[in-house]
């Protein structure tokens, strides 16, 4: 689908990766819907908003009845959170919040769109998942799992779909410097060396994505072999990861809520 032809509802779409892709979507000439939790100006042609909370039956209600009002015909699931450290260190209520933003949100709110995408003559839904949903790596436990769920249901969905108008596709980036990786995260990416891309480059990616229709795509090199290697090979690449297990053995235990 070309661009300027997309009606898009995309999620996250106030801050950081969803920043650079709402402006990136509305040069390229589409229209965008963007979703936030909080209110939001329309200051440019072509964009508008709706405000609702994705973790409530209520926010996902509104934002599938804006998106059958605006006859969206591209919906990009870019809203997530982070969660870095050591599996031993994560609390219960960090490992629901994250599996449930990563993956039970972006399932729910798809299952709430299909009915009016599936009306469409021709409809994609893409979701940024990360080259960690196929690369487990030290640190990230948590949050690769919620990747790596996402990953297969889009894989999954896709094929359940392949014979309808709605095309189901997956963006992939490596880490991205934003603001979504904070300090403790950043310092592990410098030490291990860790490639990152700006925000802008992973919304050009996904301008790519939306008019080439391909079904995945992984942003950066060497994470796009990495990504076939560990497929093909992953006790073979278990060894690929000791600075990062080293990193993350000698760094300090981050503080709990109330501890000081």
């Amino acid at each position: 689908m070309k661009t300027a032809q997309a009606r898009v509802l995309l999620t996250g779409a106030s801050g950081g990766i969803g920043q650079a892709m709402t402006q990136a979507l509305l040069r390229s000439g589409a229209q965008v819907l963007g979703v936030s939790r909080s209110p939001q100006e329309s200051r440019q042609p072509g964009l508008s908003w709706v405000q609702a909370d994705l973790t409530s039956p209520a926010g996902i209600s509104a934002i599938a009845e804006a998106a059958r009002v605006r006859q969206i015909n591209v919906a990009v699931h870019a809203a997530g959170i982070p969660g870095f450290g050591r599996f031993e260190d994560l609390s219960a209520q960090q490992i629901s919040a994250i599996l449930q933003a990563n993956l039970a949100m972006p399932m729910l709110l798809t299952q709430a769109l299909l009915p009016h995408l599936a009306q469409s003559s021709k409809a994609q839904i893409i979701f940024v998942g990360s080259a960690l949903g196929r690369i487990g790596l030290p640190g990230f436990s948590l949050y690769s799992a919620s990747k790596a769920g996402l990953h297969g249901f889009v894989e999954a969905l896709r094929r359940e779909l392949a014979d309808s108008p709605v095309r189901v596709q997956l963006l992939a980036p490596r880490s991205t410097r934003t603001a979504f990786n904070d300090a403790q995260a950043q310092a592990y990416n410098e030490a291990t060396g860790t490639h990152s891309d700006s925000a802008e480059t992973v919304a050009q990616a996904l301008i790519g994505l939306i008019e080439s229709e391909s079904s995945e795509r992984y942003i950066g090199w060497p994470e796009r072999l990495a990504v076939r290697l560990n497929g093909a090979f992953p006790a073979w690449m278990d060894g690929s990861f000791k600075a990062h297990r080293r990193y993350l053995s000698s760094a300090p235990t981050p503080l709990q809520p109330g501890e000081r």
